[in-house]
């Protein structure tokens, strides 16, 4: 009789990549549409072989211990890993990974999209509208700023 390993996913994740964990692993999807508690936390990665944590998750030595020894590894589903305890995992013997450069390019469409929206009052007047204060067209209402030959500086730098 085939074990398959148990993966303990913290929260849904689109439905495409559940379809691949269920194909080959059995796999154990929080309920909660929100972080987990630490008590919520670490009974249910009880028996888990794989944790797919989120960068909400603290995975630090007292999750590691609560998923068992035959844990080995947590994927954590985001760019960064400063929410994991990577010395307790060490010493647990149990592999971290996390998802670098999938962001890239949607953070910086995303900071597009802001300065675009910043300089065309997007939000305010939608707030503006959805409120019912629109009464008609007014030469100077929600005036933004026009973009075309501006210079823009950008102060940092992601990747």
């Amino acid at each position: 009789m085939d074990i398959k390993f148990i993966v303990a996913a913290t929260r849904k994740i689109p439905e495409a990549g559940l379809l691949l964990l269920r194909d080959k692993f059995e796999l154990k999807v929080s309920p909660k549409a929100r972080v987990l508690k630490p008590a919520e936390l670490l009974g249910f990665v009880k028996g888990a072989h794989a944790i797919l944590s989120q960068l909400t998750d603290k995975i630090d030595g007292k999750v590691l211990d609560a998923a068992g020894p035959q844990l080995k590894i947590v994927a954590n589903y985001a760019v960064g890993f400063d929410n994991i305890d990577l010395e307790a995992a060490r010493k647990r013997k149990v592999i971290v990974t996390n998802t670098p450069g999938v962001l890239t390019e949607a953070v910086a469409e995303h900071a597009f999209a802001l300065l675009m929206s910043a300089g065309r009052r997007v939000a305010e007047s939608d707030k503006f509208v959805r409120a019912g204060k629109y009464k008609g067209w007014e030469p100077e209402l929600l005036l933004g700023q026009e973009l075309m030959g501006k210079t823009l500086g950008i102060l940092g730098l992601g990747r």
